[in-house]
């Protein structure tokens, strides 16, 4: 570093300076002590992290191995370096720069002894952990249903977020869980890792805690080491994070975290906005600098967005500006209902792009996932290119693939990749043993899957449970296909999905994603009222999938709120602000006023991605858990200042009435017909002659044939029924088989 062009006292008219406002230069300059700058949305945050870099680097206060930079994403990591590398015309060698997982990690291999590990330790991926933990509620003979093992994860997981080991976990906590049974389980589980050699991403922080506190001279090394901390997206650390900065920290007290405590809202994943509300007490004598100059969106977008979240208590408290033109006032719309607001923003999308604005710089950020089926739904039918992140499609999900799978089965007795998706979901103790003896017999008789899983099952090939689970599916699919001649499509489907036990298996499920998950199904059984039959909602599923997703293409953004967080666009649409949907009904009812701050941290986080156009809009009615609910207007909507907000009358609010009353009711209606044509023109299956063979061979088993099954052995054919047959067996007695299972006896070898 000795070719540095300044000297250790720093050169303030250095270029990397040039265009940096007041308070920005007050931050990258005040590198002695700890300092906490708070960085609004759109004020530049990253290039204050990166120049406080460069000029700790450039005035030669430390090299870059005693600097330890914290970051919460690997690409913002390898960002950073990149832009440091390019200020300095160089690349920069010992870096201890990248996420807390990553670092923590690289602390621990250089220590592993100390905490009982081997350096080469094993870093555990989620699938291995629910195995893990799979085994180890089995040994506890929990039940399973009750406590799945990602349920039980989950919860092992947030104590360690809050840095909580076995042993510190409290009595009151341990009782809430289980009577204190999933606690047995957090011990079993830490020592069955020790002994595989192994940790989870929660470890990589705990062991590091543990490790500072049992070695204190390991703990002084890095505190001697590290002359510089710094740390991004301060208001999303956990406890554990915490508690790891803090020991490192109190060395040289360095420490400059950047963070906006208006834009905490991941509570829910074990962050504590608390960590940078209290972080003056923490570190007396902090320096604060606030950075409020916005350079992304108009004065009225950030004065909209910052008269909402001062209702907000618990926050440091700063105020946006911008010397950018006034711009429009935030448009704040009303819809009838949700499919009457998805026609609105479509229709302002089209709008938009006459005027010569781009589909990239769009967004629509929902704040429920479900939300943007209606959207997909109206964009495909308008042509207008879209791509949802974060996220699958609507139709791409899991859960709708599922139910999907059961509705084709219902629509078309002899799809087999339908039936081989669902023969085991939810559950029947049908394993890859059956769906394998299910595909020898379709491919000797030259039949769909299903049709072999209708034949197998008059049968004893199967062992018997496992017959009588597909013998039961077997009937509900034709008992279905029944009820679908006479019953709405809508109304059949939701009695496939809860006979089916598809939706208890969700409601039973404890994971995040569950809930999420039964609205989307709900979802569903909504999307199908639109169509005159079940054959021409597949048929319109099918043409919305094939709208294939490219990146190369002009498209607008759905995301959610929350995947929006750190990105920005010129027009951003926020549908559905109503009470219950947003602010979230189930987060106030978890978490109080704590919920609602988030809520609202949240709704500031959607206004300030837009840096031209806001609009806002609710809908009087919306269709939710496939009930309709009448909406009233979120209260976020009164906290917005009127002087920067223009409401707008809604021309067609009274004419979507009618679709209150027949929901079914819709322009450009799908009908079957053409479904039902298509299907009528399509080719026999090729058959090759092997299949043929087989197919013709029960002929060739008289009553009295000797012959050999695989599973029972050696028999005789009692009687013959077409493909059927019944033998009496030498060991295992008389059973029903399937022809295309039996060789003739002197053909078994």
């Amino acid at each position: 570093m000795n070719d540095s062009p300044l000297n250790h006292s720093g050169d303030i008219s250095a270029p990397y300076l040039a265009g940096l406002n007041a308070p920005q230069r007050e931050a990258v300059l005040n590198t002695e002590g700890p300092v906490l700058v708070l960085s609004g949305a759109g004020t530049g945050k990253t290039r204050v992290l990166t120049t406080r870099l460069v000029h700790i680097l450039s005035t030669q206060r430390a090299w870059p191995s005693q600097i330890l930079a914290v970051t919460f994403t690997n690409k913002a990591a390898n960002e950073m370096k990149g832009r440091i590398s390019a200020i300095i015309g160089r690349p920069v060698e010992g870096w201890w720069l990248g996420t807390f997982h990553a670092l923590a990690a690289r602390i621990l291999r250089a220590n592993a002894e100390q905490v009982g590990l081997k350096p080469n330790f094993t870093i555990l991926d989620t699938d291995d952990q629910l195995r893990l933990v799979k085994q180890l509620i089995q040994a506890e003979n929990l039940d399973n249903q009750k406590w799945p093992s990602r349920v039980v994860l989950g919860i092992i997981e947030r104590w360690k977020d809050r840095g909580l080991t076995p042993e510190r976990v409290t009595r009151a906590e341990q009782a809430e869980v289980a009577s204190g049974r999933i606690l047995d389980i957090y011990r079993d589980y830490q020592a069955r890792l020790a002994t595989l050699n192994a940790c989870d991403f929660g470890d990589l922080l705990l062991h590091n805690i543990e490790l500072f506190q049992k070695a204190p001279e390991v703990l002084l090394k890095y505190q001697q080491q590290f002359k510089y901390i710094l740390v991004d997206e301060y208001q999303d650390t956990n406890v554990a994070q915490y508690l790891w900065l803090r020991l490192l920290a109190q060395g040289h007290r360095n420490l400059c975290v950047v963070g906006d405590d208006d834009q905490s809202v991941y509570g829910w994943r074990g962050a504590e906005v608390e960590n940078i509300l209290k972080f003056e007490q923490d570190f007396p004598g902090a320096k604060v600098v606030r950075l409020e100059q916005n350079y992304r969106s108009t004065p009225h977008i950030l004065a909209a967005a910052s008269g909402l979240i001062a209702k907000n208590a618990g926050r440091l408290g700063k105020t946006l500006w911008t010397e950018r033109a006034e711009g429009e006032k935030v448009r704040v719309t009303s819809a009838w209902d949700g499919e009457e607001e998805a026609r609105q923003i479509g229709e302002e999308v089209e709008a938009l792009q006459r005027k010569g604005h781009n589909l990239r710089e769009v967004a629509i950020l929902v704040r429920a996932g479900f939300q943007t089926r209606e959207f997909e739904e109206r964009f495909i039918t308008l042509g207008i290119p879209y791509r949802v992140i974060g996220g699958p499609r609507f139709y791409e999900r899991l859960e709708i693939r599922d139910a999907l799978a059961y509705l084709r089965l219902v629509n078309q007795p002899d799809d087999g990749l339908a039936f081989e998706r669902i023969v085991n979901t939810p559950r029947r103790g049908l394993g890859d043993s059956t769906v394998r003896r299910l595909h020898d017999l379709a491919r000797a008789q030259a039949i769909s899957l299903p049709e072999a899983a209708r034949r197998i099952v008059e049968t004893d090939e199967l062992k018997p449970a496992a017959r009588r689970s597909l013998a039961g599916l077997v009937q509900d699919l034709a008992r279905w296909r029944g009820l679908a001649e006479t019953m709405d499509h809508g109304a059949l489907a939701e009695i496939v999905l809860d006979e089916s036990g598809y939706t208890e298996m969700w409601k039973q499920d404890k994971s995040i994603e569950a809930p999420g998950r039964l609205e989307n199904l709900k979802e569903l059984i909504h999307a199908m009222e639109e169509f005159e039959n079940l054959g021409g909602f597949l048929e319109h599923v099918s043409l919305v999938m094939e709208n294939a997703e490219s990146g190369d293409r002009d498209q607008l953004t759905i995301m959610t709120l929350h995947g929006a967080k750190g990105l920005e666009f010129d027009i951003v649409f926020l549908p559905g602000w109503e009470e219950g949907l947003f602010p979230s009904q189930r987060t106030l009812d978890e978490n109080g006023l704590k919920g609602l701050e988030e809520e609202r941290r949240l709704a500031y986080v959607g206004l300030t991605r837009a840096r031209k156009i806001a609009y806002v809009s609710h809908a009087a009615n919306r269709r939710v858990h496939n009930q309709w609910q009448t909406g009233l207007p979120s209260r976020f909507l009164a906290e917005l200042p009127p002087e920067h907000i223009e409401r707008r009358d809604n021309q067609t609010f009274h004419r979507g009435q009618s679709r209150m009353f027949n929901p079914g009711l819709s322009e450009g209606r799908w009908t079957g017909a053409s479904y039902m044509q298509r299907t009528a023109r399509k080719p026999p299956p090729t058959i090759d002659a092997t299949a043929v063979v087989a197919a013709e061979s029960p002929g060739r088993y008289a009553s009295g044939a000797k012959v050999f099954h695989q599973k029972f052995g050696y028999g005789a054919v009692v009687s013959a029924e077409g493909d059927k047959l019944e033998i009496e067996f030498d060991k295992a007695g008389r059973k029903k088989v399937m022809a295309g299972f039996v060789v003739p006896a002197h053909e078994a070898g």
